[in-house]
C-alpha cells in the first residue's frame, strides 16, 4: 500500500490490483472531458478484453479512484499493431522501444484531485510487477522527414525514473549492518542453525571459488548473494533430468550421451495459420543458434514435462558426461522486499565473476513460495530416484540477452523449416500445419467454458488461433510469455487454443490430431468442459442445433491463453502432493487442483496399480462388468488430460515412512511427499473358503464364525476379483480365449449389484445361461443391492429365461477337494440346509469388499489410527497432519458419534472436490482468510449435497439407473412408509428395456 496526496492536501492510502470486468461502471464514472481528447472514443469493456495489462487503484474503502489500461501496440491506430517498432524507428530520434520492453497506455482515468499521484503510482507499480518494461512519459523528438501525424505526440516514461536498476558490486564487511535486518527476516532458520555472524563470515571468507555480492540503492545495501563455483554436478545428474542442459558440464569428446531416435529441435517455432514466428537470437549482428537437446521420445505418452514414473526401470540408460563442471551455484540469497523485482540485476554481474561458467543454479526447498529471482530460472524436472528434498532451478548466461526478436515467417522460410525438422517424427505434421489452418471456434465455445476467461462477443472469428507447435529452448524459458505475446500481436490474434488429445488417439504421431510437445503449456490455463445436452437430432429435425455444436467429435483437453493472461503470472506450488489411488475421489481431487487457473502445481504425483484411467478405447464391452458411478467417463478423462499435469507411479503402496516422509511402492521404490492423500477406497478381496467338510453335511450356522476371511494363499489362475477397467479387460481376454468357445461353468459369487452386471456381460459374450451359476451369500443387512421388489422380480425373471441358475444364502466351503489349487475345477458351498458342489471353469468373486490388505498393513505399520477403516476428522485429516484421506477407505472418528455415516454415503466426486478445497486453504497464497468458525461446529460432520448415482445393464438387457440423495441405506418400502415426500419413478417398457429412475429428495 502507498499513500498519495491530492491537490487539496488530502491523503489516501491506495493499493493496486488487476482490473476486472465489474470495474467497468467505475471506470466510466471517472471519465472527464479530457478523456476523449487524449484517448479518443473508447468502449471500455472492449478495451479491457483486448488489453495486456489493466490496473486499478483502490482506497482503504475498496473504492476505485484510478484506472489504467496498457496494450503492446500504440493507440489511435497510427500504424498496424504488428509494425509499430519499425514505425517508431523511422519517425523518432533515440528510440529504444522494443516489444520486449514497451507497453502503450490506451486509457488513464482518475479522480481529478488524485490524478497526479495516481499516475505516478500506476507507473511505479507497473515497473515493479513487470521489471522488463523500460518505456511506459517524456516527449519523444520526431526525426527529420518523419511522416508521423503532427496531431499526435509520443510520450515515453523510462522505467528507471521510478524503479531504477540496482548497482551490484562485491560485498564488504561494512555492508553487514545494512544486510542483517533483511537476512534475519528471510532466514531465521539459518541464523539459528549457524550463528548470528554467519553472514559476516560469508563476506569475509571470499576467494576465487566463493564470492559474495550485494546490490545497493542510494549507497545502501538492499540485497545479498553468496556464490560458489564448486557444484556437485554428479549428485544433480543422479537426481534431476539434466539432459537439456548437457548435465551442467562442458562438452567433451568422450561424453556418452543417450542417442535420440530422432534429432531434436534446436530453435523455437510457433505455427499459426500462414503466420509463423521464428525465434532469432541476435548478438553483435550475428544469429546465434543454441544447441540444447530437447528429447522428444517422451512426447508419445505424456505431452508435458511431467514425467511418467515407473516402478521398474530395467536397463535404463544414464548419460555420462566427461567434461568439467559448467555451473556455479547460489548458496544464499536475500533482498529487501521493495527491491525484489530487481533480483535479476544480480545475474548480469555474477556471470562476470565466473566467465568460464554458463549455468547458474539454485536449490530451493519445496515449501518455499516462488520468489521473483527464480521466476526467470528454469525448473529442472526431478527424477523419481532423487535423494534431494529440494527443487533445482537453472539459468543460462544466454538468458540475459535482450535482443530477443520474433518475426513472421514467409514462404521463403519453408525450405529452412523443412531442413530444420526433416528428421523429426512430426515433420509431416509440422509442414502441413504451415499450410493448413482450421479452428472450429463455435464447437469450442459450446463445449468448453471459454467464457471463464474471455467475453466471447468482443472477439472476432478471425482473432482466435489454434496453436499446433511451440518448442522453446529451455535456456530462454523465461521469455515464453513474451513469445506468446508477440505471437498474438504479430498474428492479429486475441486468443490461442492448444488441444491435447487422449492417448488412444495419439498412439501414432502422424495423424490429423498430432500436436507436438509445447513448453508453453504451463503458461496457459486449462479450460473446463461444459456439460452437454444429448439431443435427439432425428426427432428435433429442423429444430436441432447446428452441426457445429451437435457433431460428434473427438474429445480433447483444451488449454487457452489470451492477451489479458499473457502478463498475468501463475503462482507456482512446489509442495510435493502424492495421491494414492486412482479412485473417483482421487481423480476429482486432482481435477480440482489442475483447473485452478492462477496456480501451477509442479509436484502432483499419483500412485496407482494401473496408472491413470481412461486409456482404453471408448465403448469397450469389458466396462460393463462393473456398475458405473457416473462420476467420470472417457470423455471426462480426455477433457482433463491428467497426464499433462500429474506424474504417475505405476505400482501399489506397500509402506509409509512418516518420519522421512516417503511412500514405499511395490516394496522397493520410495516416493517422497510433503502431503500424502490416501484415496484407495475399498476393493473386492479374494475370499477364503471356510474349509468345511461337505461330506459331513454342515450348515451355515456351523461355519458362519469363519466367514468372511481374506484368502492368503496363491490365487488360482481362473479366479477373478474385478475392481477396475484393467481387471475387467484382463478377465474379458481370458474368457474369450478359454471359456466362450468351450464348455464349463462360470460361477459368479456375491450379493452386490456387480453380480448382475457381470452376469449380463457374460451372456453378451455368448456364454450360454445354463453354464452360468449365480451364487449369493447371506445378506449382512436387510437392504438388498437393488432395494426394489419389482426390479428384483424383473431381473430374476430375466435370469430364469436365460437359463442362469441362482443359489441363495450360500457360503463358500471349498475349492476342489479343500487344497489351495492352481486352477479351480469345482466349488462347494454350504447353505441353511445341505451343501452343494458345482463344476467350475471360472470363478468371479464379489462377496468380500474391504480395505486392501497391503494398504491396511502400510497404514497400520505407519501407526495411523485404523478402526476398521482409516480414521479421519471433518477436515480429512488423519492423526498425522501431513496425511489426508477420503472416500470409502475412511471413517469418521468415534468422537463424532456417527459410525453409520461414512464417505461411502456421499458422492465421490463431491468428496474429492471438498478434499481439494481443504488443501487449497493451506497451499494457495491468494486464498482469503475467513472469520473464525463458531465454537462447536467442528464436532459436526459436513453434510454433502451431491447425489449418488449407479448405472449399468442388468440381465435381460435392462438399463438400470439409480439416483439418490446422501443417506444411510434403508429398505425402500420402509422409506416410502416413513415419509410422503419421496418421488419414485418407475417405467417398464415391455419390449426389452426397463428404465428405472429413482430420486430420493
Amino acid at each position: 500500500m502507498t499513500t498519495i496526496n491530492s491537490s487539496r492536501g488530502n491523503a489516501e492510502v491506495v493499493s493496486a490490483r488487476r482490473t476486472e470486468s465489474r470495474d467497468v461502471s467505475d471506470i466510466i464514472s471517472l471519465f472527464s472531458h479530457f478523456t476523449e481528447v487524449v484517448f479518443g472514443r473508447i468502449d471500455v469493456m472492449y478495451l479491457l478484453e483486448k488489453s495486456n495489462l489493466a490496473l486499478t487503484l483502490c482506497n482503504e474503502k475498496n473504492e476505485a479512484i484510478a484506472h489504467a489500461v496498457f496494450l503492446d501496440y500504440p493507440n489511435w491506430n497510427i500504424t498496424d499493431q504488428s509494425d509499430w517498432e519499425l514505425f517508431l524507428q523511422e519517425n523518432y530520434v533515440n528510440n529504444k522501444c522494443t516489444p520486449l520492453n514497451t507497453l502503450f497506455m490506451h486509457l488513464f482515468v482518475a479522480k481529478e484531485e488524485y490524478a497526479a499521484g495516481c499516475s505516478q503510482e500506476i507507473v511505479r507499480f507497473l515497473s515493479f510487477t513487470e521489471p522488463g518494461m523500460g518505456n511506459v512519459f517524456e516527449k519523444m523528438t520526431t526525426a527529420p522527414g518523419s511522416v508521423a501525424d503532427t496531431n499526435f505526440t509520443l510520450f515515453v516514461c523510462p522505467r528507471h525514473w521510478y524503479h531504477p536498476q540496482l548497482y551490484v558490486r562485491k560485498a564488504r564487511l561494512e555492508d553487514y549492518d545494512d544486510l542483517v535486518p533483511i537476512w534475519t527476516r528471510h532466514s531465521k532458520t539459518l541464523k539459528e542453525t549457524y550463528s548470528e555472524y554467519f553472514l559476516a563470515d560469508l563476506i569475509e571468507c571470499q576467494d576465487e571459488e566463493n564470492q559474495a555480492v550485494v546490490c545497493e540503492d542510494a549507497g545502501t545495501a538492499v540485497g545479498f548473494m553468496s556464490l560458489c563455483s564448486q557444484v556437485n554436478v554428479s549428485l544433480f545428474q543422479e537426481c534431476f533430468d539434466l539432459g537439456p542442459f548437457h548435465g551442467l558440464c562442458k562438452p567433451h569428446p568422450e561424453d556418452i550421451l543417450k542417442i535420440p531416435q530422432k534429432p531434436s529441435i534446436q530453435e523455437g517455432i510457433y505455427i499459426l495459420k500462414l503466420i509463423t514466428c521464428l525465434l532469432l537470437l541476435q548478438k553483435d549482428g550475428a544469429i546465434t543458434v543454441s544447441h540444447t537437446e530437447l528429447p522428444l521420445d517422451d512426447v508419445k505418452d505424456y505431452k508435458t514435462s511431467a514425467t511418467l514414473l515407473q516402478t521398474e526401470e530395467k536397463g535404463a540408460f544414464h548419460p555420462v558426461y566427461r567434461g568439467a563442471s559448467n555451473a556455479f551455484c547460489i548458496r544464499l540469497f536475500c533482498i529487501d522486499e521493495k527491491h525484489e523485482t530487481r533480483s535479476l540485476d544480480f545475474l548480469h554481474y555474477v556471470f562476470k565473476l565466473f566467465p568460464d561458467k554458463d549455468f547458474c543454479v539454485i536449490l530451493v526447498p519445496h515449501h518455499v513460495p516462488e520468489f521473483h529471482l527464480i521466476q526467470s530460472f528454469v525448473r529442472v524436472v526431478p527424477l523419481y530416484t532423487s535423494k534431494l528434498g529440494q527443487e533445482l532451478y537453472v539459468f543460462h548466461r544466454a538468458g540475459l540477452l535482450k535482443s530477443f526478436s520474433v518475426r513472421r515467417a514467409t514462404t521463403n522460410d519453408l525450405l529452412g523449416v523443412k531442413m530444420l525438422i526433416k528428421t523429426l517424427t512430426l515433420n509431416e505434421s509440422i509442414l502441413n500445419d504451415l499450410k493448413i489452418f482450421t479452428l472450429d471456434i463455435e464447437y469450442i465455445r459450446s463445449h468448453y467454458n471459454i467464457e471463464d476467461f474471455i467475453h466471447f462477443n468482443h472477439h472476432q472469428q478471425e482473432e482466435h488461433g489454434h496453436l499446433y507447435h511451440f518448442v522453446l529452448n529451455p535456456i530462454f524459458h523465461h521469455y515464453t510469455k513474451h513469445f506468446l505475446k508477440e505471437i498474438l500481436r504479430l498474428a492479429h490474434k486475441s486468443s490461442l487454443y492448444y488441444p491435447i488429445y487422449p492417448q488412444y488417439v495419439e498412439g501414432k504421431f502422424q495423424n490429423p490430431c498430432a500436436h507436438s510437445l509445447t513448453s508453453a503449456l504451463h503458461y496457459m490455463v486449462p479450460v473446463r468442459p461444459r456439460r452437454q445436452i444429448v439431443y435427439p437430432l432425428e426427432e428435433l429435425g429442423i429444430n436441432a442445433p447446428s452441426e457445429q455444436v451437435s457433431k460428434d467429435q473427438l474429445s480433447y483437453s483444451l488449454n487457452h491463453i489470451n492477451r489479458k493472461l499473457v502478463l498475468a503470472s501463475k503462482t507456482s506450488i512446489n509442495t510435493r502432493i502424492v495421491v494414492v489411488g486412482a479412485s473417483d475421489v482421487g481423480i476429482s481431487f486432482l481435477e480440482t487442483l489442475i483447473f485452478c487457473p492462477h496456480l501451477k502445481f509442479n509436484n502432483l504425483t499419483l500412485i496407482s496399480i494401473h496408472g491413470l484411467p481412461g486409456k482404453d478405447l471408448r465403448g469397450s464391452k469389458h466396462r460393463r462388468f462393473l456398475i458405473n458411478s457416473h462420476c467420470f467417463n472417457d470423455e471426462d478423462y480426455a477433457q482433463m488430460s491428467l497426464c499433462s499435469w500429474v506424474n504417475v507411479v505405476v505400482g501399489k503402496m506397500t509402506g509409509i515412512n512418516r518420519t522421512a516422509k516417503y511412500v514405499v511402492v511395490s516394496k522397493e521404490k520410495k516416493v517422497p511427499y510433503d502431503y500424502l492423500v490416501l484415496c484407495t477406497g475399498q476393493k473386492y478381496q479374494v475370499l477364503s473358503p471356510t474349509g468345511a467338510d461337505i461330506s459331513k453335511l454342515p450348515t451355515n450356522r456351523e461355519v458362519i464364525s469363519k466367514w468372511p476371511q481374506r484368502y492368503t494363499g496363491k490365487v488360482p489362475s481362473n479366479h477373478f476379483t474385478l475392481n477396475d477397467d484393467q481387471d475387467c479387460l484382463k478377465a474379458m481376454h481370458w474368457l474369450k480365449e478359454n471359456i466362450v468357445n468351450s464348455e464349463g461353468n462360470v460361477i459368479v459369487y456375491g450379493n452386490t449389484i456387480d453380480i448382475y452386471t457381470t452376469v449380463e456381460t457374460l451372456l453378451s459374450l455368448g456364454i450360454n445361461g445354463s453354464r452360468i451359476h449365480l451364487v449369493q451369500p447371506p445378506l449382512s443387512s436387510n437392504v438388498t443391492c437393488l432395494n426394489n421388489n419389482e426390479i428384483e422380480s424383473a431381473v430374476q425373471e430375466a435370469l430364469s429365461k436365460a437359463g442362469v441358475s441362482v443359489y441363495c444364502d450360500s457360503i463358500l466351503a471349498q475349492w476342489n477337494e479343500g487344497d489351495d489349487p492352481d486352477l479351480i475345477t469345482c466349488a462347494a458351498f454350504t447353505t441353511n440346509t445341505k451343501p452343494f458342489k458345482l463344476q467350475c471353469s471360472a470363478f468371479f468373486s464379489f462377496a468380500y469388499r474391504a480395505v486392501d490388505y497391503e494398504t491396511f498393513k502400510a497404514i497400520n505399520d505407519a501407526c495411523l489410527v485404523f478402526d476398521g477403516r482409516l480414521v479421519i476428522d471433518t477436515k480429512f485429516r488423519t492423526n498425522d497432519v501431513s496425511i489426508r484421506a477420503a472416500g470409502p477407505l475412511t471413517k469418521y472418528s468415534r468422537r463424532y458419534c456417527v459410525d453409520e455415516w461414512t464417505h461411502s454415503n456421499f458422492n465421490s466426486k463431491e468428496i474429492g472436490f471438498e478434499l481439494a478445497a481443504s488443501m487449497l486453504n493451506l497451499l494457495d497464497p491468494t486464498c482469503k482468510t475467513f472469520s473464525k468458525i463458531p465454537e462447536g461446529t467442528d464436532r459436526l460432520i459436513p453434510m454433502y449435497k451431491g447425489c449418488k448415482i449407479k448405472g449399468g445393464v442388468l440381465p435381460g438387457g435392462y438399463n438400470y439407473l439409480h439416483i439418490s440423495k446422501p443417506e444411510i441405506p434403508i429398505r425402500l418400502d420402509l422409506e416410502l412408509a416413513l415419509c410422503d415426500h419421496v418421488t419414485w419413478v418407475h417405467h417398464i417398457n415391455q419390449v426389452q428395456l426397463v428404465n428405472r429412475y429413482e430420486s430420493h429428495n
